[in-house]
């Protein structure tokens, strides 16, 4: 009797069938990508600095990051807000006037009080972000066109609070208003901390709460969300409130570090706000977005700017050209990240 020995076929990396190797190395790369869009701000943050402070003498001094970290919080209370918003798809293009008109209520309401200078543009702004969220939710208008309305009704509410500009108001010395904004606290500005709660707060809601999960569905695909039984409509209008109140509140912190509610600032801090907030990892598009980030993305336009002052020969104009660069970049490496995704 003849006993045929049958021997199992040996798999090389010739005869593998075609795809059994990929789940692997599309998984590594898809964590590779997120990684990537999610710290890649970072990173150009860490290199930029560590490449100032050894070009700079008084770069790494601790006035310097002291003003960088003042000067950076307003910017980030707003980026704060529009993050949400642009997480959801949407996009706000008022925060710039609401920022000024709460810097001038604020510095007009401290003469009742540093209750009233702060209620009342947190009042006022949240009123204008709550319209804005019911006109985009409800009657279903572009948030481009509604917040740019917005913006414009809030310029010439400001201009109308100040007599064209003509009058500046100012917020006493001594006032618990004024050590608000320009006290320390361990060496650091008390709008710092102040950020820093905020952002802190911030991160919790989007990622611990049913609010931000919410949030995320509404950018990811409103139909979906709707259909999981998510108030698409209610959360539409709560990122646009939070929007408007943390505008208000940045423009009020700031007063009380001016000690006056200058009429003339917020023009064009939307703009920074939507870059710092894409530069530091969310998708334009909606769906994908990081508080973090947004911190990193305006710490790194501050950076920019701090390190094209210290070079003293170039004007500061150079620091929107070097933004608005940064900004192309990190759009067109999205879009290559997310069309790479979708390939795997």
């Amino acid at each position: 009797m003849t006993v045929t020995k049958t021997e199992a076929p040996v798999t090389t990396a010739s005869n593998q069938p075609h795809g059994e190797g990929e789940p692997a190395g599309s998984a590594r790369s898809e964590r590779l990508s997120a990684l990537i869009q999610q710290h890649g701000a970072l990173a150009v943050l860490v290199i930029v600095s560590l490449v100032a402070s050894f070009s700079f003498d008084s770069f790494a001094t601790g006035d310097n990051v002291s003003n960088m970290a003042t000067s950076s919080a307003f910017l980030a209370i707003v980026a704060l807000g529009m993050t949400f918003v642009i997480i959801t798809g949407g996009i706000d293009l008022s925060v710039g006037s609401l920022f000024a008109l709460g810097g001038v209520l604020a510095a007009w309401g401290s003469r009742y009080g540093t209750l009233v200078a702060l209620l009342l543009p947190l009042a006022v702004c949240g009123l204008i972000g709550v319209v804005n969220g019911l006109l985009v939710a409800r009657s279903r208008l572009a948030p481009f066109i509604v917040t740019l309305a917005a913006m414009l009704g809030a310029r010439g509410l400001l201009l109308a609070v100040t007599d064209e500009g003509a009058e500046t108001f100012l917020i006493g010395k001594g006032s618990l208003l004024a050590e608000l904004g320009q006290g320390t606290t361990l060496g650091l500005g008390n709008p710092v901390w102040i950020t820093l709660a905020l952002f802190v707060a911030g991160a919790v809601v989007l990622r611990r709460t049913r609010f931000g999960q919410h949030v995320y569905a509404v950018g990811g695909n409103e139909d979906a969300a709707a259909l999981m039984g998510a108030p698409v409509a209610r959360t539409k209008i709560l990122v646009y409130t939070l929007s408007g109140l943390l505008a208000g509140l940045a423009g009020a912190l700031n007063a009380a570090w001016l000690a006056s509610g200058v009429t003339i600032l917020g023009n064009g801090m939307e703009l920074e706000a939507i870059s710092a907030v894409v530069i530091g990892g969310t998708l334009l598009t909606g769906g994908l977005g990081y508080v973090s980030g947004s911190l990193v993305g305006v710490l790194l336009l501050k950076v920019i700017q701090n390190v094209i002052n210290q070079i003293g020969s170039l004007d500061s104009s150079y620091q929107q050209v070097v933004s608005g660069a940064f900004l192309a970049v990190v759009v067109i490496a999205q879009t290559w990240l997310g069309r790479r995704r979708q390939l795997m």
